[in-house]
């Protein structure tokens, strides 16, 4: 069966996504837009509009537009946004290059992107420069003041553009992020000025996100999630948006002390920060009225504890890269313990089987396949990567197991690819970290499936414990093993110092998988 939205369409301009996400600038004029935590330092509506089209009037005076590639490999700061936009208002793409990467990863995004700009800042200039020698890149710029290996951003800058370069707003591409995948190399995935303001226009008719809303941006904007969520549709919202470069928990709780924040969209690891960490209670966060959990699985236990701690809602939402990123939503007051939430407004979800393909029904659990505005137009130079992810239907296959129940709410199990084969049984490893991190003595937790001569695989769990608090291992485990199934069983458990994970929160299983191989 097929589960459509329960939540009334939204309306999806055919307008180039700068147009839609600034059309109210001029209306909030001096209200403070983005404002870099760390130092103070604000962009207004206006002065981020203003900025905006000059940039993209410099860019075009040097003939740069459709069809060229601005590459930004920066943290979150405020001028993210006009790099983002002002190449967008040129009719541009914008790759947004993770600032931890390698030089080698820097090389091959460049490289598969074809971008000829890159615009980074003077910490991450040496990777830079090494991943795009031998690219299509000509010429790299630095936020702030020049250096011998590279100009300024304020080059850039010329005649304001008024009006923006007319775009084909279904087919042309305006983001080029790059999925991290969980084998081979990352993916560009192509998304379109309709796919971003479609996915603007739901998060917003679903969220009741608005301009009294100061909102925390942690989450890096080269990411979709921050890129959407945080970005464009607190930008579009008219909110005003506190940026962080880097998590840090105590300058993240004192800005939210600071400025106010009501808003805070993290992924799980914070909020496992939020539920356990004693600096918590140290700063008032009275003003937050919702934490917004996504990038990974959020156990109902986890989101209860950070709850009453918090006093406010604690929800999920589930989507991906090559959704825009968002396909569920938790509304307002709508929240179910353990649920991403619904199905988008414009946006359609199936469960299927995945080794017969046949559709199953409520509370079955199958493979999570998406249709709707949001859907990416495919991976950039890769047409077998997009035909096994998306059918002639329109149907994006997520990869994802999970089930729809009686009232529309999805609950995703795991990754497909992820599931730990133990002697036949299917082990998600989810669970199992969802698990260790209700243990008094747990702080953070991870499980990969390793190889096994008799039993196929087994699944291997790595804890972190709460600071000054000693654990056996045995005894977590037998934790563990009280609430599961027998071939659900922790076989192993480590105790390390950290959990490795992505910028946007997810578990690096490979690492961990990597790291036990040279064991």
């Amino acid at each position: 069966m097929i589960h459509a939205s329960p939540l009334p369409d939204v309306e999806i301009p055919e307008l180039s996504l700068p147009a839609y996400v600034l059309a109210r600038a001029a209306e909030l004029g001096d209200k403070p837009a983005i404002i870099d935590g760390p130092t103070g330092r604000t962009l207004t509506y206006s002065q981020l509009a203003d900025a905006v089209a000059r940039l993209a009037g410099g860019l075009v005076a040097r003939g740069f537009g459709p069809d060229d590639v601005l590459a930004v490999m920066a943290p979150n700061v405020p001028e993210y946004a006009v790099l983002f936009h002002g190449a967008a208002m040129a009719g541009a793409t914008v790759t947004t290059v993770n600032p931890t990467y390698t030089a080698n990863e820097v090389h091959h995004q460049l490289t598969d992107s074809g971008a000829s700009l890159l615009v980074t800042i003077p910490m991450f200039l040496d990777v830079a420069t090494a991943g795009a020698e031998g690219t299509g890149v000509t010429d790299i710029f630095v936020l702030g003041d020049a250096t011998d290996a590279a100009a300024s951003v304020t080059d850039l800058f010329g005649e304001p553009l008024a009006a923006a370069v007319e775009v084909d707003s279904i087919r042309d591409v305006v983001a080029l992020p790059y999925s991290s995948g969980t084998t081979g190399l990352s993916k560009g995935v192509m998304l379109s000025h309709h796919n971003l303001i479609a996915n603007v226009a739901q998060v917003l008719g679903a969220s009741g996100l608005d301009e009294s809303d100061v909102v925390i941006a942690v989450l890096p904007f080269f990411h979709i999630y921050g890129m959407q969520v945080l970005m464009n549709a607190g930008l579009r919202a008219g909110a005003t948006i506190v940026t962080m470069p880097r998590f840090d928990l105590e300058q993240f709780l004192q800005l939210h002390q600071q400025h106010g924040v009501t808003r805070s969209f993290v992924a799980p690891p914070i909020v496992v920060a939020l539920a356990k960490h004693p600096i918590v209670d140290q700063y008032d966060l009275s003003d937050v009225k919702q934490v917004f959990s996504g990038a990974a699985p959020l156990s109902a236990e986890l989101a209860h504890e950070a709850a009453d701690r918090l006093g406010c809602e604690v929800v999920q939402g589930y989507g991906m890269t090559e959704l825009s990123p968002v396909s569920h939503l938790t509304v307002e007051g709508g929240f179910k313990p353990g649920s991403v939430g619904v199905t988008a407004p414009n946006t359609e979800t199936r469960i299927v089987d995945p080794l017969t393909g046949d559709e199953l029904g409520i509370d079955e659990d199958g493979e999570v396949w998406v249709r709707g505005p949001q859907v990416m137009l495919g991976y950039l130079n890769n047409d077998k990567a997009t035909a096994e992810t998306l059918d002639d239907d329109g149907w994006l296959h997520t990869g994802d197991i999970g089930h729809v129940d009686a009232d529309g709410h999805l609950f995703v199990v795991d990754r497909l690819k992820e599931l730990i084969k133990f002697k036949g049984f299917q082990v998600p490893p989810a669970e199992l970290e969802a698990l260790l991190l209700t243990h008094p003595a747990v702080a953070d937790a991870a499980v990969i499936g390793l190889p096994d001569e008799e039993s196929g695989e087994i699944p291997v769990g790595y804890v972190v414990l709460r600071p000054g608090v000693e654990a056996d291992p045995s005894d977590i485990q037998s934790f563990v093993a009280g609430q599961v199934a027998h071939y659900k069983q922790v076989r192993v458990l480590n105790i390390v110092d950290e959990i490795p994970k992505s910028a946007s929160g997810k578990i690096l299983r490979r690492v961990l998988r990597d790291q036990a191989a040279e064991d």
